[in-house]
């Protein structure tokens, strides 16, 4: 991607801009482990090896954003899981930004994707590695701008096919100025209450019907109550248990076949 340096710097960041990466998450944390501590994005204008959560592909072809925050100890390790909230609504912002006709069909799904009219238009992904005595995060995030996957687990849609025409780039540069913000709203986990009933206000799904996939094939079903204080999931099953989620993907039950 082509990006303006000194704009990204009056966020407060720096920029290693790439026209090929396997993965920008990757890229952050290998140069994290040469001594890199950030605040530092990672972009690339294609990616050869994209993931998303529980090593799924991530089509990554150019047109879209694909885009990595490196973090170096930004809070107490018990709070990083926070920032898949915290990204979110940064990617939520610059969205409304760029494109503010879209709004009223935003929504966020837990724990970490952007949605329009139901269908998932961004995702985020949240990886860390011990260095020395620190953590190094890379808060990977995707944003399908000119295009989208088709026959996905989960109905995909872009912003071109939605009617806004936001580039990668210019969505980049509202991206940066957001997740200044909301990483100033979080505080290293103090404002996460804050951060947390931001992210309510726009939240899909709560209060229906889900299924929830987690690893070893596991499922539940029931209706979606609540997230607690720290933000994990508080699932009703049919059988009147409350299951906590700490990490899972989600489906609404009218969506269940779509798998």
């Amino acid at each position: 991607m082509r990006l303006d340096p000194a704009a990204i710097a009056a966020a407060g960041y720096r920029l290693a801009a790439h026209d090929t990466l396997p993965s920008t998450n990757t890229e952050a944390l290998a140069l994290a482990q040469r001594g890199e501590r950030g605040p530092l994005w990672v972009t690339a204008r294609q990616q050869t090896e994209g993931r998303g959560r529980r090593g799924s592909e991530w089509i990554s072809t150019p047109g879209n954003l694909y885009a990595t925050l490196l973090l170096c100890d930004p809070a107490a390790p018990e709070n990083a899981p926070e920032l898949s909230f915290v990204a979110a609504l940064a990617v939520h912002d610059a969205i409304v930004d760029r494109a503010a006709p879209l709004r009223e069909k935003l929504a966020l799904k837990w724990p970490n994707d952007v949605l329009y009219g139901g269908q998932k238009l961004a995702g985020i992904l949240i990886e860390g590695e011990r260095i020395g005595a620190k953590l190094a995060v890379a808060i990977g995030i995707g944003v399908n701008c000119m295009h989208h996957p088709v026959e996905t687990a989960y109905p995909a849609t872009d912003l071109a096919t939605a009617g806004a025409a936001v580039s990668a780039e210019d969505l980049f540069g509202a991206l940066s100025a957001s997740m200044a913000r909301r990483l100033a709203q979080w505080r290293r986990g103090a404002g996460f209450q804050s951060v947390r009933a931001d992210w309510l206000d726009r939240a899909a799904g709560i209060g229906g019907e889900m299924r929830v996939r987690l690893p070893k094939n596991r499922e539940f079903a029931g209706r979606a109550e609540a997230l607690d204080e720290r933000g994990r999931l508080l699932l009703r099953l049919n059988d009147g248990t409350l299951q906590t989620i700490t990490a899972g993907d989600v489906f609404p039950v009218a969506a269940s076949g779509q798998s």
